[in-house]
This record gives structure tokens, C-alpha cells and sequence, in this order.
């Protein structure tokens, strides 16, 4: 047998009825959307967690942390387990392990107990988004892509949003330790789906030699290293750390190490050959810029809702559902256009206008900016980036090979994934600076002869004295509010500077878009054009 035949997936083994290929699809998408969730549900019970574990909010952020380190080093080594395990095998495995340690999770009693399971949670959640997409590619025939990785769609797009108005909701309500719990009964409904709709795996020969353990190794010693490089560095002034300078150097050396080994090795753990497809490579330049423009921006709209405007977790989660119930509503009408030959690279296009006019709205806020001025833009955003992320994948994973597909879904996830983590880690540390710097500014304008500076102390003292305050007290008082009132003013205007910053990202990716190339005539799986 070939090497190229004993690296096929199972595959079903015959047609699949029609009720049968959109069960399989429920019952993947389900387990997908238990991982996207968790990616986020986290964020907004940080401080409660730290508060019932007695830790600091800094030491909880490895909670989120440990999480994303697990997830990205798995996500690449999807397609191998598949292989090796079975596909039908190794998904139930990931959703039972992924189900366990979510109980772990809300039953742990110390910081590290808590760490160590969302590491297993991370390990286990990173075979469910990579193996459902491809399982869906190859369940489904060409012509019906389109709509399943629609419905697909639906569950990557809408679970970001979801992930923080349910955690906001149990937080508030019930207790940080429910957003795992609530993972239980979805887990098990979609464990008792899988192992009911998906076709049994083929036993396929060959697939029992040569463990690439030493690629396996610099995989998680480069992408670990880099993810914790970029969720960490701007909580650590960056390369002013020694513990960051040490995580870029292996991060660095076990990705080299990592390629050199899988193209020189005669049974890589990564096939990375799959970057051949000129689709692929192109798709994923694209997608990395789509990660940190959606997640990216879904990461500072909620700290300006929270810290300028003074909303909850639990109202930030509301403001954001409409975003996500309009991309809902828009993916079957997205998969219609492109099963209708619509093509990719000019949906792309579109998505990209509409996406970076909205964030370009965002650019003149003010301290009196209100939940009503964000509504429109963002339901409009919600819509435009279905014409991003669906035409994105279509156009990456469309033309590639069934017996490549599982590799190449592994790999183009990773790098949306990755371009979150480097969307978050930069505007992080672009928001540090521009706050620092315009409150320099403003500072600088204050001087105490200025007839409005000193006006507007004489009024603030007045208010604080009439309060029942000493002069003294009321003055000292007055100050602090003045000052308030300059970082409020410098937070704004650096949000402003964020959005400007990603609208112009998102807008220069519009020629990017065209490098992936016109579909081939009659598209969808299984071409292997787009060398």
C-alpha cells in the first residue's frame, strides 16, 4: 500500500441518507461549540474565581492561559490522532475527556487543581473544532458545502458571544464553578449523538508505525512557548522579561526544529506538505488577520463596555447577542449565494468593507458614548463577518483533497486561532501605550493658571463641600476626580486609536484575498487544483 493510501481518513462507507448527514452535522457542530465557548466563558468570572480560590487576578489568568497553550498545541495534531486512533474514536474520546475535565474544573478547590484541568480541557477541546470541520467535508458532497459549513458557521461565529452572556449570566446568578458544570449535560448529549449518527471507522493498515515523537515534542515546545509568549508578554513588559525573552527563543527554536523535522521525516506527526495547495497557504495568511480582527475586536469591546461605560459581564453579553444572532441568521443565506457559484474572493471583499466601515464607526467615541451607539454597528458587524468566515473557508479547505482535508483543517484553524492570541497580545499592548500616551497629553495641557483647570476645581470643591466635606478634604477630592476625568478621556481616545488600528488591518486585507485564486470550475471538495 502507498504512503499516500495509508494516510487516508475513515471515511463513511457508502452515501449517507440525507437526515443521517445533517445528524452527523448537529452532533460535531455541538461538540464544537462545547470548545468555542470555553475559549471565552472564562473571562468574565476571573475575579470571581480568584476571590473563592484566594488568588490574585493575575495568577487566575493562567486559567485562561493554560487553556489557549493546550488547545494550539493539539489543534495541528488532529489529523494524526484521527488517523491513528479512528476518526469516530478519537472524536468521542476528545468530547468524554473534554466533558470530564469540565467536571474537574467546577469541583477544583485550589488555583492548581483548577490549571491542571483546563489543561486537560484544552487538550481535549482541541480535537473537537478541527476533527468536526473536517468531518463535515467529508461527509457531505460538493454541491452542499456550501450549507454545512454554513451551519458550521453558525457555531464558530455565534459562540464567542455566547460564551460571555452565559457566563455573565451563571456568574451573577448561580456561581462561577456553573459555567463548567453546564458543560455536563451538552457533553453527554453530544457524546450519545456521535456515537449514534457518525459512520464506524475502517480499519486502515499502516498506520501503526513510526510515532513522530520528536516532532510531537518541538510542536508543543514551539507553539506552547509562543501562545504563552503572547497571552503572557504585555502582562510582563515584553522583552523587558527575562521569562518572555527565554519563551521567544524556544518558541523560535521548536518551531524550526518542528518544520525541519516534519519535511525530512517519513511520517510526520504534521503533514505541513499540505501547504502545497496554494488555497491553503493563502487562506491561512488570511485567516490569521480574520483572527485578530474577530477576536480581536471581541476582546476590546468588552474592556471599553466594562471599564468607560460601567456595564457587566452579564450586560456586555447582551449587547454583543445581536451581533451573533445576525451572522446566525446570514450563514444560510451565505451558503445559498456560494452553492449558487458565488465567488469566495469577492464575498471576501464585501465582508472586508463591511467590517472595517463598522470599526471605523467605532473611531469617534466619547466619554458620553452609550449601549444604543454600539448596536448598529455591531449587528452590521455580525453580518459582515459571515461574508468573511464562510468564502474564507470555502476558498481555503474547498479545493483540497479528501485524503488531505483532515490536515489541512487542523492546520487552517490553528492559525485563526493564532490570530486571536496575536490580535489580543497586540492590542493589549497597543492600548497600554496609547492610554499612557494621550494621558501625557492631556496632562501636559492642564497647567494650574489655565482659567478652566482652575474653574473646573472651584466647581468640583463646591460639589464635594456641599456634600458635607472640609475644604481641605473637598479640594484633595476634587483633584482626584479631575484626574479621573483625564484617564477616562485618554481610555477613550485610545479605544479609538484600537479601532482605527484594526479597520485599516481589516481593509488592507482586501488584496490578500485575491492571491487565493478563482475556484475551480464546478468547486468544492475534493479538487485539487490551486497549486
Amino acid at each position: 500500500m502507498s504512503a499516500n493510501a495509508a494516510a487516508l481518513p475513515a471515511a463513511p462507507a457508502g452515501p449517507v441518507a440525507a437526515y443521517g448527514k445533517w445528524a452527523i452535522a448537529f452532533s460535531v457542530a455541538l461538540g464544537a461549540l462545547l470548545e468555542i465557548v470555553d475559549t471565552s466563558i472564562v473571562n468574565v468570572a476571573l475575579t470571581d474565581m480568584a476571590t473563592s480560590l484566594d488568588a490574585t487576578v493575575g495568577e487566575t489568568s493562567w486559567i485562561v492561559s493554560s487553556y489557549a497553550v493546550a488547545n494550539v498545541i493539539i489543534l495541528p495534531l488532529s489529523a494524526w490522532l484521527g488517523k491513528r486512533f479512528g476518526q469516530k474514536r478519537y472524536f468521542i474520546f476528545s468530547l468524554v475527556g473534554f466533558t470530564l475535565a469540565s467536571a474537574a474544573c467546577g469541583f477544583a478547590t485550589s488555583l492548581p487543581m483548577l490549571i491542571i484541568a483546563r489543561v486537560a480541557q484544552g487538550l481535549a477541546g482541541g480535537g473537537l473544532l478541527a476533527k468536526a470541520q473536517s468531518i463535515l467535508f467529508q461527509t457531505f458532497p460538493r454541491e452542499q458545502q456550501a450549507m454545512a459549513q454554513a451551519f458550521f458557521g453558525i457555531v464558530v461565529i455565534s459562540g464567542p458571544a455566547i460564551g460571555p452572556t452565559l457566563g455573565g449570566y451563571l456568574v451573577t446568578n448561580i456561581g462561577w464553578r456553573w459555567i463548567f458544570f453546564v458543560n455536563l449535560p451538552i457533553g453527554l448529549l453530544a457524546i450519545f449523538m456521535t456515537w449514534l449518527t457518525l459512520p464506524k471507522d475502517k480499519i486502515v493498515k499502516g498506520l501503526k508505525e513510526g510515532v513522530d515523537y520528536l516532532g510531537i515534542l518541538f510542536l508543543a515546545i514551539g507553539l506552547g512557548c509562543l501562545e504563552t509568549f503572547l497571552e503572557e508578554g504585555n502582562r510582563n513588559d515584553w522583552f523587558e522579561s527575562t521569562e518572555i525573552t527565554v519563551l521567544a527563543a524556544s518558541a523560535l527554536f521548536g518551531l524550526i526544529f518542528f518544520v525541519w523535522r516534519e519535511l525530512t521525516t517519513e511520517h510526520p506527526a504534521v503533514d505541513l506538505r499540505v501547504l502545497k495547495y496554494r488555497s491553503l497557504w493563502a487562506g491561512s495568511i488570511v485567516s490569521v488577520v480574520l483572527g485578530v480582527a474577530l477576536y480581536g475586536a471581541l476582546f476590546v469591546i468588552p474592556i471599553f463596555s466594562q471599564q468607560v461605560m460601567g456595564m457587566t459581564s452579564q450586560q456586555v453579553g447582551l449587547m454583543l447577542l445581536p451581533s451573533a444572532l445576525a451572522a446566525g441568521a446570514m450563514m444560510p443565506v451565505m451558503g445559498f449565494l456560494l452553492s449558487k457559484k458565488l465567488d469566495p474572493r469577492l464575498g471576501l471583499t464585501i465582508g472586508c468593507l463591511i467590517l472595517g466601515s463598522t470599526l471605523y464607526a467605532l473611531v469617534p467615541l466619547t466619554p458620553q458614548t452609550g449601549e444604543d451607539d454600539f448596536f448598529w454597528p455591531l449587528l452590521i458587524r455580525g453580518a459582515g463577518m459571515v461574508f468573511m468566515f464562510l468564502p474564507l473557508t470555502m476558498a481555503a479547505l474547498g479545493p483540497i483533497p479528501k485524503e488531505d482535508i483532515a490536515n489541512a483543517s487542523g492546520f487552517f484553524n490553528l492559525t485563526r486561532q493564532m490570530g486571536g492570541s496575536i490580535g489580543v497580545a497586540l492590542l493589549s499592548t497597543v492600548l497600554t501605550n496609547r492610554v499612557a500616551f494621550h494621558h501625557a497629553n492631556i496632562a501636559e495641557h492642564l497647567v494650574s493658571t489655565d482659567p478652566n483647570v482652575i474653574g473646573r476645581l472651584d466647581q468640583l470643591t463646591h460639589f464635594f463641600q456641599a456634600k458635607g466635606m472640609a475644604l481641605v478634604d473637598a479640594h484633595h477630592a476634587a483633584l482626584t476626580a479631575l484626574q479621573g476625568s483625564v484617564m477616562r478621556q485618554a481610555s477613550v481616545m485610545s479605544f479609538a486609536d484600537i479601532f482605527w488600528l484594526v479597520a485599516v488591518a481589516v481593509f488592507c486585507m482586501i488584496p490578500l484575498t485575491w492571491i487565493l485564486g478563482r475556484p475551480p470550475k464546478g468547486g468544492g471538495l475534493g479538487m485539487a487544483g490551486a497549486h
